[in-house]
C-alpha cells in the first residue's frame, strides 16, 4: 500500500502517504531539482552569464553572491537539530567563514561571508542522512532541505532575471506609468521624499530592501522554535518566488528609474498614446508584480501571531519596504497592488491546511487569481481611461483589492469575527492553526 485513507473524526477521506511513497517523492524531487539546475546552467553558459551551478560553487569555494542568504538557509537547518548539534554546526560555520574570508581578503578579494554556512549546511545533510534515524532524521533533513531550497531558489531567480531580458525585448512601462496617474504617481512622490531623508534615511531603507531574507528568517525561526507547524512563512516565501516571476515574462516592466531616467523623480510624464518600447539587454524585467512587496506583506502577516516586538518588526519591515520600492524608483504604485493581491491569494491557498479545500478557500483563491488577472489586463489595455478618470479608477484600483484583503483577514486572522463572517472561520472546520 502506498497511500491510505483515514478517518480522524474531523476529516474523512484524507490521504496520507506511506513512508515509502514519501521517500520516493523526496528522491524524485531532488532529482528534478538537480535536472533543472543542469539545464539552467547549460542555458546560462550558452548565453554568457553565470549559471546556478557556478553560483553554488562560488558559495562553497569562491565569493558568495549573498552573505545573508547562506546563513538564512543554515538557520533553517538548525530547527531540526538538538542544542548540542546546533552549537557544533554554528561554531563550525563561523570558524570556516572567518578563515575563508580572511584568506580571500588578504588575497585582494572582497570581505564577505557565506562559505562556512553553505559548507556546514551540506555536511549536516550528509551526516543526518547517514547517521540519524527515525523522527530525528526526518526533522533534521526537513530543516536542511528547506535551507538548501532557499539558497537554490535564489540561484533560480538570478537565472530567471536573465531570461526575462531575453524574453522581453520590449517593455510595457508607458502603460503602467500612465495607469499610475490614478494613484497620484506615488513613485515620483516617494522619490522626492527619499531624497529629502538624506544619506542616513537612504541607507536604512537600502539595508531593509536588500536584507529582506533577514526579516523573513527572524519570523520563520520564531514560528519554528518548537518544531514544524502545519503552515509557516518559509512555505509562502518559496511559493511567491516560484509563482511570481512567471509574470515577469507575461508583463515585462523595468521600473520608473530605468524607463524614465531623465524624468524621475522631478517630472511626471503624461502620454495618452502609450506603446511598448524597446529596452536594453541588461535590465531585468522584474517589476510586475512587486515581489518585494509580496514578500514583505507575507512577513507582516506571519508576524501577527507573534509577540509585540515581532509584530512591530513586521510592520516596520513592510512600511520600509514599500517606501524603498517606490522611493528608489524600482516600482510603480500599481506594481505594489498586484504584489499584495498575489500574496493574499497564495496565503489563502496555504494557510490553515487543517480546514481543507472548502468552498470558502476555493472562492478566495479563485477571486484572488481573477482579480490579479483583471488588474494586469486593465494596466495594459485600460491605462488611458484609468489615467483620464482617476475619480473612478482610483477607488476601484484601491477598493477592490482592499475588499479582497478584508475578506481574507476575516476568514483567516479575525479573533472575534462578526456573526456575518462566523461561518467562514471557526465554524467551518477544526480550530485553525495560528
Amino acid at each position: 500500500m502506498y497511500v491510505v485513507l483515514v478517518d480522524d473524526g474531523a476529516r474523512t477521506g484524507q490521504i496520507r502517504l506511506t513512508p515509502d511513497v514519501r521517500r520516493r517523492l523526496l528522491v524524485g524531487g531532488v532529482v528534478a531539482v538537480i535536472g533543472v539546475l543542469v539545464v539552467l546552467q547549460a542555458f546560462a553558459s550558452t548565453h554568457g552569464f553565470p549559471g546556478p551551478l557556478a553560483s553554488l560553487l562560488d558559495d562553497v569555494a569562491g565569493t558568495p553572491k549573498s552573505a545573508s542568504v547562506p546563513w538564512a538557509g543554515l538557520a533553517l537547518a538548525m530547527v531540526g537539530l538538538t542544542n548540542r548539534q546546533r552549537v557544533i554546526a554554528l561554531s563550525s560555520a563561523v570558524g570556516i567563514d572567518v578563515v575563508v574570508a580572511a584568506i580571500r581578503h588578504l588575497a585582494g578579494g572582497p570581505l564577505t561571508v557565506g562559505n562556512g554556512a553553505v559548507i556546514v549546511l551540506t555536511a549536516t545533510g550528509v551526516w543526518a542522512a547517514r547517521s540519524l534515524r527515525g523522527e530525528q532524521r526526518r526533522g533534521a533533513l526537513m530543516g536542511v532541505g528547506l535551507g538548501a531550497l532557499l539558497i537554490v531558489a535564489t540561484k533560480f531567480g538570478d537565472v530567471w532575471l536573465h531570461i526575462t531580458i531575453l524574453a522581453g525585448p520590449q517593455v510595457l512601462d508607458p502603460y503602467v506609468q500612465l495607469a499610475d496617474h490614478a494613484l497620484g504617481n506615488p513613485s515620483w512622490v516617494m522619490g522626492r521624499v527619499v531624497d529629502a531623508l538624506g544619506p542616513v534615511g537612504y541607507g536604512v531603507l537600502h539595508w531593509v530592501y536588500i536584507e529582506l531574507p533577514v526579516a523573513a528568517i527572524v519570523v520563520a525561526l520564531h514560528q519554528l522554535r518548537r518544531g514544524w507547524p502545519s503552515h509557516h512563512l518559509v512555505r509562502t516565501f518559496l511559493l511567491i518566488g516560484l509563482v511570481g516571476p512567471a509574470f515577469y515574462i507575461l508583463f515585462p516592466v523595468v521600473g520608473p528609474i530605468f524607463a524614465f531616467p531623465d524624468a524621475w523623480p522631478a517630472v511626471v510624464p503624461f502620454d495618452l498614446a502609450p506603446a511598448a518600447m524597446p529596452f536594453d539587454d541588461v535590465t531585468p524585467r522584474n517589476c510586475m508584480p512587486s515581489l518585494h512587496t509580496a514578500w514583505a506583506l507575507a512577513i507582516f502577516l506571519h508576524s501577527r501571531q507573534g509577540p509585540r516586538w515581532l509584530r512591530w518588526g513586521g510592520t516596520f519591515w513592510l512600511v520600509a519596504t514599500l517606501t524603498a520600492t517606490l522611493g528608489f524608483g524600482y516600482h510603480y504604485g500599481v506594481d505594489l497592488i498586484a504584489g499584495v493581491v498575489l500574496t493574499l491569494t497564495l496565503e489563502s491557498a496555504l494557510r490553515d491546511p487543517e480546514r481543507g479545500w472548502d468552498r470558502f478557500r476555493i472562492r478566495l483563491v479563485t477571486c484572488g487569481a481573477l482579480l490579479l488577472a483583471v488588474l494586469l489586463l486593465s494596466y495594459r489595455y485600460l491605462s488611458v481611461p484609468i489615467a483620464e478618470y482617476p475619480m473612478v479608477s482610483a477607488p476601484l484600483l484601491l477598493g477592490v483589492p482592499a475588499l479582497f484583503a478584508y475578506t481574507y483577514w476575516r476568514v483567516f486572522h479575525s479573533v472575534a469575527p462578526s456573526p456575518r463572517f462566523a461561518h467562514l472561520t471557526r465554524d467551518s472546520g477544526p480550530e485553525p492553526s495560528r
